[in-house]
């Protein structure tokens, strides 16, 4: 019951090391504390508490003669593509929680909401889409991982990602399947940053990006498997049921929508899914975390058919729901 409640402390911990570099510092060699508290200009005793915090957490440890060194598990944290930088992204989140009461009654206007302006049709502030491509291909990484580990694309022969931001999740596609054409559609503040990435891969001649917004503009013809990766969820029913029909529409017989994204638990509630992704998109003032099973049953009132949502490797990561067009 207190792992509980001191969770909330155990995250503005592990935001306060990332934001101070103290594991990528220990990543380096071991310091002591004196030394942490020097480079990250804290007060000696106060950063005695927080690398005591951050023991209790096992991401570091003491050595002999009281220098830290990491844990297996703090390296990993440093090691897993994009989660440092949604850690000191989440300062946001918190300051939006900080009265959770207003928050629930939806008497409070988020920061989230302004971070995320495109969920709202607005347009996007170069700085911010910026920020929102790097975060986004970041953590995009786990997610192509994890999605290439349950969808086989072998006998995809165009595949279009809607959304696709800077490419991160076609370009892990690509790599995959060397022979496979990719095509992006996402906005035109986000879109055309995807070229440089396939120029540096050697994909450009794979590679076609088509600036727009699946809210406003026709989608692209010519794919024969769409990818929505983590869109559904940053989107309220009608819009999410507009751009599946849509998807529908441009789609061949027999053509294929692969949707890959955080989702809930449905009936069985997940941390993931029903503690985290639904308060985050709560924040965001529009969008929400779905189970499968509300995906599955949004695909079959578009006109897919053959619908599977097949297990997931690491469900806090991203699930799968796979469908056809008839």
């Amino acid at each position: 019951m207190f792992d509980l409640i001191a969770g909330f402390c155990h995250s503005q911990v592990l935001m306060a090391l990332v934001k101070l570099d103290i594991l990528t510092a220990l990543l380096e060699r071991p310091l002591s504390t004196r030394a942490l508290a020097h480079r990250a200009a804290v007060p000696e005793p106060r950063m005695a508490v927080l690398l005591k915090a951050a023991a209790s957490l096992q991401l570091i440890k003491s050595k002999r003669g009281g220098e830290w060194k990491l844990t297996q598990r703090g390296a990993a944290l440093l090691g897993v593509p994009g989660l440092p930088q949604m850690i000191a992204h989440h300062d946001v989140l918190y300051r939006d929680l900080a009265d959770p009461v207003a928050f629930f009654r939806g008497e409070t206007e988020t920061e989230l909401a302004n971070f995320w302006p495109y969920v709202f049709g607005g347009d996007m502030d170069p700085e911010v889409a910026s920020t929102y491509s790097d975060l986004m291909a970041q953590s995009q990484v786990l997610v192509a991982e994890d999605t290439l580990q349950t969808v086989n694309f072998a006998k995809t022969k165009i595949l279009m990602d809607v959304g696709g931001g800077s490419g991160a999740f076609l370009e892990a596609v690509g790599r995959a399947y060397p022979d496979l054409q990719l095509k992006l559609f996402d906005l035109p503040e986000v879109a055309p940053s995807a070229q440089e990435r396939f120029a540096q891969a050697g994909m450009s001649s794979r590679f076609e990006v088509r600036s727009g917004s699946f809210r406003n503009d026709p989608l692209p013809e010519g794919a024969d498997t769409i990818s929505l990766v983590r869109v559904l969820y940053d989107h309220a029913d009608e819009t999410v049921a507009a751009l599946l029909a849509s998807c529908f529409d441009v789609l061949p017989s027999g053509g294929r929508l692969v949707i890959s994204e955080p989702m809930s638990g449905g009936a069985t509630p997940t941390r993931a899914g029903d503690a985290y992704f639904a308060l985050y998109t709560m924040a965001m003032g529009t969008g929400k975390a779905r189970s499968s099973s509300e995906i599955s049953g949004l695909c079959v009132s578009a006109g897919f058919v053959e619908v599977e949502a097949p297990k997931a490797r690491r469900p806090f990561v991203t699930q799968i729901v796979t469908c056809q067009k008839p």
